[in-house]
């Protein structure tokens, strides 16, 4: 353990008594011991839809701490909450933490004295937590805030690309609405792009698109808008970073991309929901510094971090991908479980899967002009 002062904490107001009764809080820390003995960790529940204030952002000396440790099936989650940092190791409770010294913390009750010790390096970086007498490394859960998360591509995207472009997408049955894909930038100056498959800066590392452009079916695009003046009152805009995607692409994406990852790529024997124009990948932006909004993990991230309900990171971080979320869903969209980014239209069910080129759409091929 390193010796640098710390800085000044109010550790009174920390302390975890207000929390929890003595009992309950040993009764909570006995069953986390024994939790790591059992079965696998339970599914999360789901984010709640109720707006809350805007929490302020959290603590920077805990920058270095917040993360996952541990084994994949059984986490540990030391994350911020409510401006504490917070143990958790479900089922069991969260609990508040007490800092001690430098990467020194305790839960304590009159009945039970635990202390965890975080390993850090000259970053003040974790590199493991000892709890009890165990000690858990820390697990790279995805990229840094601001980097990109790769894949190596099964085989050659360039060869892949061929084979897509000479395959057929999937026959369908109708009745089908006709296709009228609008181009998103022209319906508000407050919708930005960031089309990163457009893009080296992407999970597959080259681009997959010919041009950086994003294009819904008509009411998905005006039910958009319409969430987007919503959160324009609060200050934030909608970076988008994917909408209509051609079908050749999603069998890219499938084909490059190894099983443990497939479940955040669509198959292409039943196509996207891209692919019919209803579905958007987007993220908050701050209108007044333009710049994109932190969520608990990066976008296309093939982590768990990605998946809408995760529990870690911190309070800010959740409540923007929360807000995100309630505004998305206030105008007819889902989010798909797997991606806190990904949202689909409701009447997806009613356009066809569509397999044209950005730059061979005109009118008469799906694209209508904004009106």
């Amino acid at each position: 353990m390193r010796n640098e002062a710390l800085p000044s904490l109010n550790l009174t107001a920390s302390r975890p008594e207000s929390l929890l009764a003595p009992r309950k809080l040993a009764f909570a820390v006995a069953a986390i011991l024994l939790s790591f003995l059992s079965g696998p960790l339970s599914a999360q529940a789901p984010s709640p839809l109720a707006s809350s204030p805007k929490p302020p952002a959290a603590p920077a000396r805990w920058k270095g701490l917040i993360g996952e440790y541990g084994p994949e099936d059984k986490p540990i989650f030391i994350l911020e909450k409510d401006g504490y940092l917070t143990f958790l190791s479900p089922p069991s409770p969260e609990l508040r933490l007490e800092q001690l010294d430098l990467g020194l913390f305790t839960i304590s009750s009159s009945d039970t004295l635990i202390n965890l010790r975080f390993d850090l390096d000259t970053n003040s970086v974790a590199a493991s937590l000892h709890f009890g007498k165990k000690e858990f490394p820390r697990r790279k859960e995805g990229p840094d805030q601001g980097q990109v998360f790769r894949i190596t591509p099964q085989h050659p995207v360039e060869e892949l690309r061929t084979q897509a472009l000479a395959d057929s997408p999937p026959q369908e049955g109708g009745p089908f609405r006709k296709p009228e894909l609008v181009e998103l930038t022209t319906l508000d100056p407050a919708i930005h792009l960031d089309i990163r498959y457009a893009t080296t800066n992407d999970f597959l590392g080259t681009p997959v698109y010919t041009q950086a452009r994003a294009f819904l079916q008509r009411p998905a695009a005006e039910s958009l808008v319409r969430a987007l003046h919503k959160l324009q009152l609060l200050g934030y805009g909608l970076l988008i970073h994917d909408a209509y995607r051609p079908w050749y692409v999603t069998k890219i994406f499938w084909d490059a991309t190894p099983a443990e990852g497939k479940i955040f790529v669509a198959d292409p024997k039943e196509g996207s929901r891209h692919n019919r124009g209803c579905a958007v990948d987007l993220t908050l932006y701050d209108l007044g510094t333009g710049k994109p909004i932190e969520m608990p993990g990066t976008y296309d991230e093939m982590s768990p971090r990605s998946f809408p309900d995760y529990p870690g990171g911190t309070s800010l971080q959740r409540w923007h991908r929360d807000l995100l979320r309630r505004a998305m869903e206030s105008e007819g969209f889902t989010v798909y479980e797997h991606e806190w980014w990904h949202f689909d239209y409701k009447d997806w069910r009613e356009y066809p899967i569509l397999n044209i080129k950005f730059e061979d759409l005109h009118s008469g091929q799906g694209l209508a002009s904004a009106r």
